[in-house]
């Protein structure tokens, strides 16, 4: 069987490939960029740009293969309000609906797309199972929801799809927003929490995720949503407490009124002046916590990477991208 991964050279596809090659698949890349990737002398690259139809044809995508959608535009870097819609409904929506569309003309029915936890918007039941209510609060949920929402024709038509949700994906090759909390430790600085940091925040592993997507396959593709996150995330006071004192730094944390900073942020995002996206700060001080028994039920699932560790890890990257790396080691352990 071959399987195309649709945003390959992406950060959950350069993890998902090399398991695949491990089962003695046969694996082909359709992305935009080609990087320098080890296992790139064993798969097949094909440069395609999921925006346009006639890139997604050439692709070939034949009868029995399996795909998986990993194209995605993330929040980060940081769009201004004027610029976002355009910014992710290309390559979340339109490129998506390309790739479906190819699928069918090809009569392959078989799809793992990843969409995102940011449908949910506010918590409203704790902690969130894949039925909780959906009201993005901003551009990058609302085209993820999009996709979602033609699921349902789609698989009328006789597809069958796994989504996966996930909450913020960490690990080897992406800072994205964190790169600002790094720096301030690194100086020293303060550290403001959105509210008291009382509540947890929930990672995910890239390397739970490209799991995630082979048990998916190997399931024979259910036609189910699923979240990913990892389990028993630690209060953010305490997260970040960690990680300023694995850096050695003076930094302190600072609680502060979660309503007034989210209302400076907002003013600021009305000025064209962002400095976080909405749908991130709106809910930093909420109990977004994902419940991730169903992947289990369902594809025998469990994430092995606890938070702690996934930010140290991210944290020693940052440090040796900056040529200042620490005496420990980067850590990826699994969690317990």
């Amino acid at each position: 069987m071959r399987h195309i991964i649709f945003g390959g050279d992406g950060f959950v596809g350069r993890h998902l490939a090399p398991k695949l090659l491990a089962d003695g698949e046969e694996v082909i890349v359709a992305d935009i960029v080609r990087s320098d990737l080890a296992h790139y002398g064993r798969v097949q690259f094909v440069h395609c740009d999921v925006t346009k139809r006639t890139s997604v044809e050439a692709v070939g995508i034949k009868a029995d293969d399996m795909v998986y959608n990993l194209s995605a535009k993330m929040l980060s870097p940081i769009q201004v309000r004027a610029m976002r819609h355009d910014f992710f409904w290309p390559v979340n929506v339109h490129g998506t609906e390309n790739i479906v569309e190819a699928m069918e003309r090809a009569g392959a029915p078989n799809l793992v797309h990843f969409t995102t936890d940011m449908i949910y918007g506010h918590t409203v039941h704790y902690p969130m199972t894949e039925d909780h209510p959906v009201a993005p609060l901003g551009e990058y949920g609302l085209s993820k929801l999009r996709t979602e929402e033609l699921t349902a024709e789609w698989r009328m038509r006789g597809m069958n799809i796994s989504l996966f949700r996930p909450r913020l994906i960490i690990g080897p090759g992406r800072l994205g927003i964190l790169e600002k909390l790094f720096k301030l430790i690194d100086h020293n600085l303060p550290v403001p929490m959105i509210g008291s940091g009382r509540n947890p925040y929930q990672f995910i592993s890239v390397f739970d995720c490209a799991e995630a997507a082979r048990l998916a396959w190997k399931a024979g593709v259910p036609n189910e949503a699923y979240n990913l996150g990892s389990l028993n995330p630690p209060p953010v006071k305490k997260l970040l407490g960690d990680l300023i004192r694995h850096a050695g730094s003076r930094s302190l944390l600072i609680p502060t009124p979660g309503w007034a900073v989210k209302r400076t942020l907002d003013l600021l995002d009305l000025m064209n002046m962002p400095i976080m996206d909405p749908e991130q700060y709106l809910i930093a001080d909420e109990d977004c916590l994902l419940d991730v028994s169903k992947g289990q039920r369902d594809l025998g699932w469990v994430p092995q990477y606890r938070d702690e560790d996934m930010l140290i890890a991210a944290y020693n990257e940052y440090r040796a991208k900056i040529g200042k790396p620490l005496a420990r080691p980067v850590v990826h352990a699994p969690a317990e």
